[in-house]
């Protein structure tokens, strides 16, 4: 049998999206390291509607049954998996066929594989799926950057089997090898914050509000219903009312051991949003409290030695709980402004000419970030092509306006109670440093000029300037070189 695509690599997310391709008609050649796989795809193949699933043992039969130009998505582990699989099944492909790692992966490593490909004739993608394991069965969010030639190939099989918002499929040419995978990676970082948003939202309920895990789950089911509606609020609402099996006492949330693990993606948005000087508080600040929750035994000695506020600050339940919707709203927009501007400022950098109006397309189905927001946000990108920020849009900023003096009173009420809200505090003092026309950066560069003679700018004439400070202070010369190095 003459197979459409080839899907290699049959952990949970492989052998998924293979069913999924199959059951939008396509004929997939399965393969994998270990043929058990292999054959447990097939089996579930069978038993779900003897769907077109073609098992094969090992790489050159594998490639022996697609048809001509081949098409290729590998799904294994990120790293050196990925190059020995591409070694092994690329003995036995020809010019013109096309190899997709789906994968998490650091986008330099695609591209270094891309031009190693080119050489052989093969065509090389990254595309980066989200969805987790029910997105890649039922409809996940494909994130693709390579040749556009090798893009058109896919096309027909892709846009079949992402998700499918309305009309529109959750998927779409990104651009240059290396764009999908740091979408990817910019999505995951948003997930990052957006989690850790719901995390402090959730943690002020119980311990300002006082309200129990059954009816902090209500109202996320509530806020589920309005502007907040998005995939994490909604398993937040279902993780909440999760009874314990193993005790038959409480919820299981509460016996999960709060530490929050990471596989690297969230790290890379924050390096790439440094490499591209584009702040990401938002981002920053829920990677840091990953890695400051893998410090429990640090913590739990802390507790005993350091000391918070001694009374929580009295309340009115209906307002603060209205004052946390506003709050987590505005701080969701903020998040995305700061993912959408690395995105931007790689994309000009590296000439990728990625669409933004795309990326919340893709995103606003089948990926763990999908959200009723991102139709807003597609919307914005679309009428204005050249959006400075998020922040900026006539119908965001309007919402945010709004809505911020609920954003503080949620952080300044954390604050007295000694609560942590490192990513809502983030995203409200990124949005009063992006309004102000004025920041005190003028102090830091005097300190920089009185110490280093790093010079200024004025704001009442042209020209770099530089002054002696003290007497201690000499000519330091011409000054045109004096900014050499600064990025």
């Amino acid at each position: 049998m003459s197979c459409d695509i080839g899907l290699w690599g049959l952990a949970v997310m492989g052998q998924n999206f293979a069913l999924n391709m199959a059951e939008h008609g396509f004929t997939v050649a399965v393969g994998n390291r270990s043929y058990a796989k292999v054959e447990a795809t097939v089996a579930r193949a069978k038993a779900e509607g003897d769907l077109p699933i073609v098992g094969t043992d090992g790489p050159e039969e594998f490639c022996s049954k697609l048809q001509k130009p081949r098409k290729i998505v590998i799904l294994v582990q990120a790293g050196k998996p990925v190059d020995e699989t591409i070694e092994k099944l690329s003995e036995y492909l020809e010019e013109g066929d096309v190899i997709v790692d789906g994968g998490n992966e650091w986008y330099p490593n695609t591209i270094r594989r891309s031009e190693d490909l080119v050489k052989k004739g093969i065509y090389f993608v990254g595309m980066g799926i989200s969805g987790g394991e029910e997105g890649a069965r039922k409809g996940p969010s494909l994130m693709p950057g390579g040749p556009k030639e090798a893009y058109d190939l896919l096309e027909p099989i892709i846009v079949k089997c992402a998700a499918q918002v309305g009309d529109e499929a959750c998927t779409g040419y990104l651009g240059p090898v290396g764009s999908g995978n740091y979408v990817k990676m910019v999505h995951n970082g948003i997930e990052y914050g957006d989690m850790q948003l719901i995390a402090e939202v959730y943690d002020i309920i119980r311990k300002v509000v006082g309200m129990s895990n059954h009816d902090i789950s209500k109202l996320f089911e509530e806020w589920n219903k309005g502007e907040l509606e998005s995939f994490l609020i909604e398993i937040t609402s279902k993780i909440l009312s999760k009874d314990d099996d193993l005790t038959g006492e409480g919820q299981v949330v509460d016996y999960v051991l709060d530490k929050t693990g990471m596989k690297g993606t969230g790290r890379w948005t924050v390096q790439e949003a440094a490499e591209q000087s584009v702040a990401a508080p938002t981002i920053a600040a829920s990677l840091d409290t990953r890695y400051i929750s893998g410090r429990k035994d640090e913590r739990v000695a802390a507790s005993k030695i350091l000391e918070g506020p001694t009374e929580i600050p009295a309340i009115d339940k209906k307002q603060v709980l209205d004052d946390l919707q506003a709050a987590l709203y505005c701080s969701k927009v903020a998040s995305y402004a700061q993912g959408l501007g690395i995105i931007k400022a790689a994309s000009d950098k590296n000439g990728w000419d990625v669409d933004l109006s795309l990326c919340a397309r893709m995103w606003r189905g089948g990926c763990i970030i999908r959200a009723q927001l991102l139709s807003k946000i597609q919307n914005a990108m679309t009428e204005d092509k050249s959006l400075a920020n998020l922040l900026v849009d006539p119908t965001f900023s309007s919402e945010i306006n709004a809505r911020q003096m609920a954003w503080r009173r949620i952080v300044t009420l954390a604050v007295a109670s000694g609560i942590a809200c490192p990513a809502l505090s983030a995203s409200l003092m990124y949005y009063d440093q992006y309004r102000r026309e004025s920041l005190p950066a003028n102090l830091v560069q005097a300190q920089r000029d009185f110490f280093g003679g790093h010079t200024y700018e004025r704001i009442d004439r042209e020209g770099t300037f530089h002054s002696a400070w003290t007497d201690a202070h000499k000519d330091i010369g011409d000054l045109s070189g004096r900014t050499a190095g600064e990025i």
